[in-house]
Parts: C-alpha cells; sequence; structure tokens
C-alpha cells in the first residue's frame, strides 16, 4: 500500500515538474510566458456561446450576454463564437487599443454574406495599404467642410429631404423606419450619384432594404433565402452605378464634378469595379447609420416628453427667427440640444454596437496575450451601457451630454468611453455629415408635425438596428389641433 502512494506521489510530482518544464519552452525571448489567455468559458459542445449571444443581440440590450460574462472572468474574456475562440472586449481602452490597431496587430473579420455583399474593394472590408487609401478618399470626398463649401449645399440637402416629408399627410398612419429609410437613401444618392427622381429614389430604397437585411444572413444562394435575393439587389445597385459611371466618364470635367461619384471619377484613377464597391460602401455605411438614427431620435423622444419639448422649444425658435423655410449653417450651429439628443441617441440606440477583429499575430495587453488568428471583439454597446460609467445606462437622458465633467467624454473622435463612429483607421468617414443630416431632419420632421404611436414597439440589433415594428404612427401637421405625441 505504502508502495502505491510513494508511487503515486512520485507520478505526480514527475507531471508538475514536466509541466512546469513545458512552460519555460514556451517562454520566448523576452522571458514572458506566450499563451496566457484572458480568462473564460467554452460554452456548450458544437455551438460555442452563440445561442446566449444571439438572444442577447436581437434583444432591446444587446450587451446582456456581455454583461454576465464580465460579471464571472472581467471586462476581457474569451468565449465561443461561430465556432470560433472569441476575445470579447467591454473594456475601453483594450477597445481603443484594437482600433488604433487597425491593420497593424488587428484588421478586420466579416461573414461571407458580408464580404460578397459589401464587395471587396470597398473600405469596409479590405485591408492594409488598399483601406487606408480608401478610407482617405472617402475621408475627403464626404468631410462636411468641403461640401458646404459648395454652394448651396445646406440647402440641397433639405430640399432633398423635404420631398419626402412634405410628402406626408394630415391624420395619415405611417411606418416611421420606411420614412426614415427613404429620407436616407435619398441624400444618399443624390450626393453620391446625382439620382434625384422620385420613381429610382424609391427602387433603389427598396434594393437597399433587401440588401441590408441579407448583410449577416446565411449565404445559401437560393430564391427564398435573404442571401439570394440581397445579392440580386447588389446586381442591380452595381449594374446603375456602373451605367453612371460610363456616362460621367464621357462628360466634360465640370460636370463630372458635381457630387462625389463625379469627383471620384474625375481625381481617382480606379477602376469601374472598385468605384461600384466603393460608391455601395458609402451607401450602406451612410444609409445605416442616417437612417436608424433618424428612427430612434423619435422612438426616444416619444417616449421622454420633457426632452421631446426641450427639443421642440430649440427648434421652433430657430424656426421663427428665419424669413424662408432653409435652415443655413449658423442655425446648425445653435442647435445645442438637438446634439445632445443625437449623442444620447447614438449612445443608446448606435448601428455600430460591435465590432468584428482578427489578431493578426500574437497580441500581448497588459497580463495576458491574443492568440494569432482569434476572433476578436470589441463591444462599444457594453461601455456605452456601462452603468460605472453612465449612471441610469437604460434611460434616454440628453441633458447628460450638458454636464461639464461629460465634455471629453463626448469628443467621439479620441474618446474611448464613447465610440459611436467606431475608430482609429476605421473612423466613419461620414460622421460629421450624418449629424448634419439627422439634425436637419429632426428640425423639419418635428416643425411641420405631432404624432401619435398606435402600436407597441421595441428595439433589436440583428442583423441591423431596428424597431422590430417599423414604429406605426399616426401623423398631424401642425397646422391642425393634434393630439399629444
Amino acid at each position: 500500500m505504502e508502495e502505491n502512494y510513494i508511487f503515486l506521489w512520485s507520478t505526480l510530482v514527475a507531471i508538475i515538474l514536466f509541466f512546469n518544464f513545458f512552460l519555460l519552452l514556451k517562454r520566448n525571448q523576452n522571458g514572458r510566458i506566450a499563451m496566457k489567455l484572458p480568462p473564460g468559458g467554452r460554452g456548450w459542445p458544437l455551438i460555442g456561446d452563440s445561442l446566449q449571444w444571439y438572444k442577447a443581440v436581437v434583444s432591446s440590450h444587446p450587451p446582456r450576454f456581455v454583461e454576465e460574462q464580465v460579471k464571472r472572468y472581467g471586462k476581457i474574456f474569451t468565449c465561443n463564437l461561430f465556432r470560433r475562440q472569441a476575445v470579447v472586449s467591454a473594456d475601453p481602452m483594450f477597445n481603443r487599443f484594437i482600433m488604433q490597431n487597425e491593420g497593424k496587430l488587428f484588421q478586420s473579420c466579416y461573414p461571407k454574406s458580408f464580404r460578397d455583399l459589401v464587395g471587396m474593394n470597398g473600405v469596409i472590408v479590405s485591408q492594409g495599404e488598399q483601406q487606408r487609401k480608401l478610407h482617405g478618399i472617402a475621408t475627403s470626398m464626404v468631410k462636411l467642410e468641403k461640401l458646404n463649401s459648395k454652394p448651396g449645399f445646406l440647402g440641397d440637402v433639405q430640399k432633398v429631404m423635404l420631398q419626402t416629408t412634405n410628402a406626408l399627410q394630415d391624420n395619415q398612419v405611417v411606418i416611421l423606419q420606411d420614412i426614415c429609410r427613404k429620407v436616407a437613401i435619398s441624400l444618399m444618392v443624390n450626393q453620391l450619384l446625382g439620382v434625384t427622381t422620385e420613381s429610382e429614389i424609391d427602387e433603389l430604397s427598396q434594393l437597399f432594404s433587401d440588401f441590408a437585411d441579407g448583410c449577416l444572413s446565411i449565404p445559401i444562394k437560393l430564391p427564398g433565402f435573404a442571401y439570394h435575393t440581397a445579392m440580386k439587389a447588389r446586381e442591380t445597385i452595381v449594374n446603375k452605378i456602373k451605367n453612371i459611371v460610363a456616362v460621367t466618364r464621357v462628360q466634360s470635367k465640370s460636370a463630372a464634378g458635381n457630387g462625389v461619384l463625379g469627383r471620384l471619377v474625375e481625381e481617382e484613377n480606379l477602376p469601374d469595379d472598385v468605384v461600384a464597391d466603393f460608391i455601395i460602401n458609402l451607401l450602406f455605411a451612410g444609409n445605416e447609420t442616417t437612417a436608424k438614427t433618424m428612427l430612434f431620435a423619435v422612438y426616444f423622444l416619444t417616449h421622454c416628453p420633457k426632452a421631446l419639448e426641450q427639443l421642440l422649444d430649440e427648434q421652433e425658435s430657430i424656426r421663427r427667427m428665419k424669413h424662408g423655410d432653409m435652415l443655413v449653417w449658423e442655425d446648425y450651429k445653435a442647435m445645442t440640444f438637438t446634439q445632445c439628443v443625437i449623442d444620447e441617441t447614438l449612445r443608446l440606440g448606435g448601428v455600430a454596437i460591435w465590432l468584428m477583429r482578427e489578431a493578426k499575430e500574437d497580441v500581448e495587453y497588459q497580463d495576458f496575450i491574443v492568440p494569432k488568428g482569434s476572433f476578436v471583439v470589441p463591444f462599444l454597446s457594453a461601455v456605452h451601457l456601462d452603468e460605472n460609467i453612465y449612471p441610469r445606462p437604460l434611460s434616454f437622458n440628453p441633458w447628460r451630454w450638458m454636464d461639464q465633467e461629460n465634455k471629453e467624454k463626448r469628443n467621439w473622435r479620441s474618446s474611448s468611453l464613447y465610440t459611436p463612429f467606431g475608430g482609429g483607421g476605421r473612423l466613419c468617414p461620414g460622421a460629421e455629415l450624418a449629424r448634419l443630416q439627422i439634425a436637419l431632419f429632426l428640425h423639419h420632421f418635428l416643425t411641420k408635425y405631432r404624432w401619435i404611436q398606435l402600436k407597441n414597439d421595441r428595439a433589436s440589433f440583428f442583423p441591423s438596428a431596428r424597431l422590430v415594428n417599423g414604429f406605426q404612427v399616426r401623423l398631424f401637421k401642425n397646422s391642425e389641433t393634434a393630439p399629444a405625441h
């Protein structure tokens, strides 16, 4: 019996010594242990944590799964998503580290369906030098200061917007999600492609609705599947863009300079396929951000009458000082509370709730290592809804952005605590333009209409941000006596 105990102890000691020797062998030249993963679990067999993840992101509170894991493991943890080892972060500094090291330590990593639809030549999924070049072009093309230097720019934006909003009737029942999508796509196709006709805008609006629904779908190219419908929509959109490019190339330089696509063809030596993907990327990103933020702003304001009243007071004050219907730059700069409403809408209902990245090499951060090839997920919404950063995080409170202590936090270009437009080398090129469009929409919609909500609704963030019932409302023109919102 004693010999058995001695044998067992000897075996155990040998295993421990071997394990320690193995760890020593794994040390690199700097003497650190090569593979110390963030803590976490493996989830269920085969499906890992994907089901719990999915249940969270289709809800109105997408970081729920992340919050549960944070309580167990900390703000940076590992799990199993989509049959891959994933490192998920709810840590604002690590999120910023990931975004700032785009193309160096990390690269974008999207599902096949998304890559196929937005195109490999677009700024969203391209890598390395091509991504930097395209991002630079996009930033230059849609820079607000550059667009605003064009005579009549603000007036043109509002004319396109009013084509849709002025057509709404008193006592009309509408799905506001559809109205916002049409306004946003009208603005984008006008500014990017120069399209203005109602029929073309309606067609493109439906095409982009089908397109967006397929971006995170199962890539099955058979009739009846979202991916198949989306790819057909993409084919039609690409053909339309190429036709416009062909016309633009034979126009005079002065004509070609009108609109982003015209300047793109004139100033950049890019093949037609790259131009088409480039425009699709801008259309997709701009339409998603602008349309959804318009929608969520009205939705949140409907459920916060005090904020709605203060916003309406600000917009009515601006309108009373005008002699016409069109706003000018000084009016936009005077919308201080409106900007707070936009910031709070982006915090609570932002489109970019999480990013998809992949480690290009073993990445050391603090006292752990993210192995090369790991799926890395900076969960931006988990920071935006962190009660330790934003008290009562699930409450719509635009006044929080008026506090002096939140001034630095509010700077979305540099803050690690507020990143509705991403960051680093993939910071949304059209962020300022989107904010302008949202503010102008809120002015014209709120000063012209009142509404009542007809059906209960809730937010969902998969496959994209939306209200599940589209936010059905009855509209009343302000010239008429209208019920409360």
